[in-house]
């Protein structure tokens, strides 16, 4: 059984993410912050476990192209 920890956000960026996925697959605000998790990760351990500040922004540019963020 996977185990859950709370992760909290200011109230304003949590009516952002409300917003941001409107129209698409994700259910929750945790749904989303489970999958940008989960890619930042791999793609930090693809690297070879460093990830720059450029390889974050394209990691960001890759989600708003597949409209996942706005």
């Amino acid at each position: 059984m996977t185990e859950y920890t709370t992760v909290s956000i200011p109230k304003e960026l949590a009516a952002r993410v409300d917003d941001t996925i409107e129209g698409t697959t994700f259910s929750s605000t945790s749904d989303l912050v489970r999958f940008l998790l989960r890619s930042i990760v791999i793609q930090h351990e693809r690297s070879g476990g460093d990830l720059s500040e450029s390889e974050f922004q394209e990691i960001a540019e890759q989600l708003t192209d597949l409209g996942y963020l706005r």
